[in-house]
């Protein structure tokens, strides 16, 4: 009978945040699954956990999963883990779910600290609606390319950036989305040095400029999505409507509008039965 992977979230830096099952899975499984197998080893050691570890990254992953697979088939469960934080976001391990979930080998997540999400948490920025961006292109001209398609966006959005590429990276965001659109910048979360500021594009470029400590640590960015003119938000929302009632009840037509827009149902909902009482 196959064996069960657990995708194990540990901390971005202060141990502490690590959980009692994080632990006791960790203890419990048969092989751990690590991108690097030298950090890893440093965390185990601090938590006594003596269970054996094998390197699963973005160089050796495709050609592992198969040997990997092969152990939870016969009976190993085992417990996938990445330097910092949640596997997979923006880490190695996706091939290996897939690959379990295709061989019919459960997966279960054991939660934990995610710099993206922790970010979000403390920047003051709208959390109803976001996107994981991940890292940007390190390319400039392809990174300006992607900041376009992304700067009519109106949900909030969240962005990993290396420290040697954080001012050029801000700089193109200023030059694409506007010097005043608002950003979280957080920087080294949970470690010693963390710093947590919420400020406008442009003035995050001269932050960055005039303190170096600025561009070192791990550094995620979440940006303020795109305001919309109220009314012409409105008209649209307006057009959409009175299409969708042709057709649609007030209940379906709101539903459908509140999917494809992202305003909250209930406005949606609102707004059709002001337009039905027009009609």
């Amino acid at each position: 009978m196959s064996a069960q992977l657990f995708v194990v979230a540990t901390p971005i830096g202060h141990l502490d945040d690590i959980t009692y099952r994080a632990i006791e899975v960790l203890k419990s499984v048969s092989i751990i699954a690590a991108e690097d197998t030298r950090t890893s080893a440093q965390l185990l050691k601090h938590f006594n956990i003596n269970t054996p570890l094998t390197a699963c990254h973005e160089h050796n992953e495709s050609n592992k999963i198969d040997l990997l697979i092969q152990r939870l088939v016969n009976g190993e469960n085992m417990a996938l883990i990445s330097d910092a934080g949640t596997p997979l976001i923006s880490d190695p391990g996706f091939k290996l779910v897939r690959a379990a979930q295709e061989n019919g080998i459960r997966v279960i997540p054991v939660p934990g600290a995610c710099a993206a999400i922790a970010a979000l948490s403390a920047v003051g920025l709208p959390s109803d609606r976001f996107s994981f961006e991940g890292f940007l292109p390190s390319k400039q001209s392809q990174r300006l390319l992607h900041l376009n398609r992304l700067k009519d966006e109106t949900q909030t959005l969240i962005i990993y950036e290396a420290p040697h590429r954080i001012l050029d990276c801000v700089q193109d965001m200023a030059d694409v989305f506007g010097a005043d659109r608002p950003v979280g910048f957080a920087r080294e979360i949970t470690k010693t040095f963390e710093t947590i500021k919420k400020m406008t594009l442009g003035a995050l470029v001269e932050f960055i400029k005039n303190d170096h400590h600025q561009q070192k640590g791990e550094i995620v960015l979440v940006i303020g999505g795109a305001t919309v003119e109220k009314d012409l938000e409105q008209e649209k929302l307006d057009q959409l409507l009175t299409r969708l009632l042709q057709d649609l009840s007030v209940k379906a037509a709101s539903q459908l509008a509140a999917d494809l827009t992202g305003i909250k149902k209930k406005v949606a909902y609102q707004r059709a039965l002001e337009l039905t009482d027009k009609a």
